[in-house]
């Protein structure tokens, strides 16, 4: 009875394996995400727009901080005190709480509109990663295409991060060309109205 049983045990086993099989090394595509970020002109373009946010909101924070620690350097001085009318010092005393509110106004946008920035260029970037993937899949007959970070390992050779940064940048270039010609006629508008009335 185990006998007959058996051959029937691996035949069940051989169809659920090769029912969750795994598809052919050779049409899976590894992408590196980081180096779309890094090497593409979208992630160049976003990245220097984090920056340009980044030191915007940080320079805001270090001239509330030197302020303050002008403000806290005069409190210490009690000659600078002496010669001050009460009134005067009252008003450095708000001056420096209100500094203070500031301070910890600026410190919490700073966390928080970095975060919703970061977020907003990782979004833009996986759909235009996701998109130029699609393209490279069905260009190069590829069933998956999985980002590097989800393998343990990968053979080289499954490597097509170039690919997609390429066809990202293919991309890049037209959404600009596109976003220039819809900006051209606004442009143009005004001059044309100029002539006609010149004429």
């Amino acid at each position: 009875m185990r006998r007959s049983l058996l051959p029937i045990l691996l035949t069940a086993v051989g169809l659920s394996t090769a029912a969750f099989a795994a598809p052919d090394a050779a049409n899976v595509g590894i992408v590196n995400f980081s180096s779309c970020i890094s090497d593409s002109k979208l992630g160049k373009q976003e990245q220097a727009s984090f920056e340009s946010l980044k030191k915007q909101m940080t320079t805001m924070l270090e001239d509330t901080e030197k302020q303050l620690n002008e403000i806290s350097a005069k409190f210490n001085d009690a000659d600078f005190l002496d010669g001050l009318s009460p009134e005067a010092e009252e008003e450095l005393k708000v001056k420096f709480r209100t500094l203070n509110e500031e301070l910890s106004r600026y410190q919490n946008q700073y966390y928080q509109v970095l975060n919703q920035a970061n977020m907003r260029i990782i979004q833009t970037l996986s759909a235009s990663i996701n998109g130029a993937a699609e393209k490279v899949a069905k260009n190069k007959n590829l069933s998956m295409v999985l980002n590097k970070d989800a393998c343990f390992f990968y053979s080289p050779a499954l490597e097509i991060t170039p690919l997609i940064v390429t066809e990202m940048d293919r991309n890049y270039d037209q959404d600009g060309k596109k976003q220039a010609a819809a900006a051209a006629p606004a442009e143009a508008a005004p001059v044309e109205k100029s002539e006609v009335k010149a004429k």
